[in-house]
């Protein structure tokens, strides 16, 4: 997702998207974190080929490994990567990326789009391409903009949004001299501006509760894009996406995507069978030598804006003390995870320490401290000062044995790995540790999003925007009850408060300072344990141009195809 985090579904590549972004810039890179390790890392491997190199026509079997059932990607229970990897080729975005996650108006959709004032208040005007429009027909206006902010602000309850970062901070959009000019005025700064209204969805089912929650519920009922929606089967789990022809930039290459959902496993299988033409590997050294050694194909690899962690419930009977969570996560050895977890990915290993800033981007600091450290001696006091005591092998209080559940998506075995790695770490300061495997389809929407977990291993996907896109993640509820894309389901005041400064500062030398106030405390609390940068590994035919390993690039959907 473009102006959230994605999550990274713990599915191999298990994602889910932020809604903060991640800075762009040159912090201290991976192999200089892990003590010289000079390999070469990429920002982006897409094979990039031009235009009149990328064969007419053809079909892309893409293997994904969910099938959503909504597709507002603005819904709480949509802000999914595989929903994104889909509808990026269907829906618009203001805004596209470079692979420095360097910002330029997509010219399909706008024209130009700047601040045309600051005081008394940030304004900015947008000058929407006349030729865009939905596949109704109808055009794409000011009035798109408007029903997707009154949505997303925040202000009415009964929208079930991912996010209101930014969207809460504007007072108004209104018509400019004409329907194609939107102006925004806001009620106080956002830096992160251009990280909104992406993607766009139309303002008939935006205008209402019923309509954001239901039009997009297993369909998928606007487009516009080079691609338009070709149908769902929902027993072979495809979904196709074919050229449509009304599309008024450069006409797409390919005749149509056919996405195939299935477990990770299944996947790799597919690929190495010569079934699929694209999967995304994730951090699975059997899986990428699998892939790797299929003839006629080839594992792309950059350094992606993703993060693999674990979520902390802190809404959990048996973590809502915080000295517990914080001795659980002393009792766990980064370096030993992230060790297994890239062994034989010919990758550079080093440990994340910041929720908002990967290693590679500007403003990345280590805010982890002693609480980003294995140390399980200071666990076990920890435990014993909360009244966990230890009995037999594990710990209790109040007769309750203090087992906590890692819920995993099946058919993933990195997170199985995990899990078993952090089970046999916790055992020994006494916490048991029971591993939980839910189909996959089911692990976001039954499982990470309701809190019906205690420990959870995912990845986020980051976007060329930190702190914006990852503020929902960490934000405080407002009632107690109500956490949106707060899967920690913890925060506090001092939190947001801080990540407001951040996000308000049009000065990003400020506004990456006040990120990483906001980091500090967000390791006291614990709420996301991040683990390490994740590699993006994607398997690709020889042939195929223009897709794979993305890092911040944002894929420009009618360029990709087949060079023979």
């Amino acid at each position: 997702m473009k102006a959230s985090r994605l999550v990274v579904a713990a599915v191999v590549t298990g994602s889910l998207c932020l809604a903060g972004g991640c800075g762009k810039g040159t912090g201290s890179g991976p192999g200089r974190e892990s003590g010289g390790d000079e390999r070469t890392i990429k920002a982006y491997d897409i094979n990039p080929q031009p235009r009149d190199k990328v064969k007419d026509g053809g079909t892309l079997r893409w293997g994904i490994n969910e099938f959503p059932a909504q597709w507002n990607r603005n819904h709480v229970d949509g802000n999914l990567a595989m929903a994104a990897v889909v509808s990026n080729a269907l829906l618009p975005s203001p805004f596209h990326s470079d692979e420095k996650a360097d910002i330029s108006v997509d010219r399909n959709y706008v024209l130009d789009a700047e601040v045309t004032d600051q005081r008394p208040k940030q304004v900015v005007t947008y000058r929407l391409n006349p030729k865009a429009k939905w596949s109704d027909g109808k055009p794409i206006t000011w009035a798109d903009y408007e029903a997707q902010w009154q949505a997303l602000n925040g202000r009415n309850p009964a929208f079930h949004i991912a996010s209101s970062t930014g969207y809460q901070d504007i007072e108004k959009v209104a018509r400019g001299k004409d329907d194609f000019e939107v102006v925004v005025t806001f009620d106080k700064p956002f830096g992160d501006w251009q990280a909104l209204f992406g993607p766009l969805l139309p303002a008939s089912t935006n205008r209402t509760p019923e309509s954001f929650d239901n039009a997009w519920l297993n369909k998928i009922p606007m487009t516009a894009g080079p691609f338009k929606f070709g149908g769902f089967d929902q027993t072979a789990k495809t979904i196709t996406i074919v050229r449509d022809d009304s599309w008024w930039g450069n006409r797409a290459k390919l005749d149509k995507i056919i996405y195939r959902s299935s477990e990770q496993d299944s996947l790799i299988s597919a690929f190495s069978n010569g079934e699929l033409d694209l999967i995304d590997v994730g951090p699975s050294a059997p899986d990428y030598a699998r892939a790797k050694g299929t003839p006629g194909a080839q594992v792309r690899q950059a350094a992606g804006p993703d993060f693999r962690h674990f979520t902390f419930n802190g809404s959990s009977e048996l973590l809502k003390d915080r000295n517990v969570r914080q001795a659980v996560q002393l009792g766990i050895s980064r370096q030993a995870i992230a060790q297994s977890d890239l062994q034989g990915l010919d990758w550079p290993i080093a440990l994340l320490n910041n929720h908002f800033f990967m290693n590679t981007q500007e403003g990345y600091q280590d805010n982890a401290g002693k609480l980003g450290a294995y140390d399980p001696g200071q666990a076990r006091r920890l435990l014993d000062a909360a009244g966990w005591k230890l009995s037999g092998s594990f710990r209790q209080k109040n007769g309750k044995v203090l087992d906590l559940r890692f819920v995993v998506p099946s058919g993933v075995q990195i997170s199985k790995a995990e899990g078993e790695l952090a089970q046999t770490m916790l055992a020994q300061i006494g916490v048991k540790l029971t591993i939980q495997a839910v189909p996959s389809d089911d692990f976001f929407t039954k499982y990470v999003i309701p809190g019906n977990f205690d420990i959870t291993p995912f990845a986020y996907i980051g976007t060329p925007f930190p702190v914006s896109s990852s503020f929902g993640i960490y934000a405080n509820s407002a009632d107690g009850k109500t956490w949106n894309a707060n899967f920690g389901r913890t925060g506090s005041p001092a939190i947001d408060q801080a990540m407001n400064r951040a996000a308000q500062s049009l000065d990003p030398v400020r506004a990456r300072a006040a990120a990483n106030e906001a980091d500090a405390l967000i390791w006291q609390e614990v709420n996301v344990l991040p683990l390490y940068q994740r590699p993006q590994n994607v398997a690709a035919r020889q042939t195929l141009a223009n897709v794979g390993a993305r890092g911040f690039y944002d894929l420009r959907y009618e360029d990709i195809g087949f060079t023979g």
